[in-house]
């Protein structure tokens, strides 16, 4: 059986998230100004590094930064709301990153956030997937996803490489359960109860449900995508190499390294489960475990939709 996680035990505290897909990088020659900051020799820089120094000095609500394989540089793009000071920081560090950057980008809007469940998430190498959005205890917007990812790496970005969107919150694995809650740094962040499926195509995700056997489910992976089986047993038991999880949900869906913490939703709305781990995948078939969404949101004390919705 393949395990889509790494083990720790529970604790509640600013983590961060485990996956399944490394970070390509691309060797570039380091520029003078970086070069200038070490004493030794400097080896030559990748376009990892590149972001790196971008996280480190220039991490300004408004801008995004992203490679481009081709012309093999980071591209760096500013919104309207990136001025002053920020801009004069955000415009140095890019220049001390001579060639390996392109010139800045300019956005006239302004970035705002806006992920369903089932899209990608990234941290430090790895890919998971966005659960559920929800709200949580204070009103703040937040999402599910697994807790093995959430007990590896702390933040979590919409892009590989990007800026972070998200912080853990909470996250159980291995022990009761194999789920996480993250909240969005933005306050403002969009956080629809949908999940996309692809083709600008989303369900609209009205309640938490207990799963049946029997029941027609549906998964949504950032990896494999789309696809459906049902739940064959409840309260199951699974050991991983990391650790046992209880109270899963097991189902003759598949799924793939990168689908983990995912949606399991049936076709009317309901949110089942987030995806743990299994065996397989979605060539020779398989079966896939979840931890269900009403022990989730209990323990992490969160719902489903805004909380106007609900009161």
């Amino acid at each position: 059986m393949r395990a889509k996680h790494r083990g720790t035990k529970k604790r509640k505290m600013l983590l961060a998230a485990a996956g399944a897909m490394a970070v390509g990088a691309v060797a570039v020659v380091l520029p003078q100004a970086y070069a200038s900051r070490t004493e030794a020799a400097p080896e030559p820089a990748t376009l990892s590094s590149g972001m790196d120094m971008l996280m480190e000095d220039a991490r300004i609500p408004g801008t995004a930064w992203a490679v481009n394989p081709e012309t093999d540089q980071i591209i760096v793009t500013a919104d309207s709301t990136v001025t002053g000071e920020n801009w004069d920081t955000l415009e140095s560090t890019v220049e001390s990153l001579g060639d390996m950057a392109a010139p800045i980008q300019r956005s006239a809007g302004e970035f705002r956030l806006f992920a369903e469940g089932g899209d990608a998430i990234f941290a430090g190498g790895a890919r998971c997937s966005l659960g559920f959005n929800v709200t949580t205890a204070d009103g703040s917007p937040g999402f599910l996803t697994a807790g093995h990812c959430g007990v590896a790496f702390a933040e979590w970005s919409d892009s590989q490489g990007g800026a972070p969107i998200a912080t853990i919150q909470d996250a159980t694995f291995p022990g009761a359960g194999d789920f996480a809650l993250a909240t969005y740094d933005d306050p403002a962040a969009e956080a629809p109860s949908a999940v996309d499926v692809g083709g600008g195509q989303l369900v609209e995700i009205t309640q938490a449900a207990e799963a049946e056997v029997g029941l027609p489910v549906i998964r949504m992976g950032s990896t494999t995508g789309l696809n459906d089986g049902s739940v064959t047993g409840l309260d199951a038991t699974v050991t991983y190499p990391e650790g046992t999880v209880t109270g899963l949900i097991q189902t003759d869906v598949c799924a793939e390294p990168g689908d983990s913490g995912g949606p399991l939703f049936t076709e009317d709305g309901s949110a089942i489960g987030l995806t743990s781990g299994g065996s397989g995948d979605c060539t020779s078939g398989g079966e896939t475990f979840f931890a269900p969404v009403t022990d989730a949101l209990a323990a992490v004390g969160a719902q489903i939709g805004s909380a106007e919705a609900v009161n």
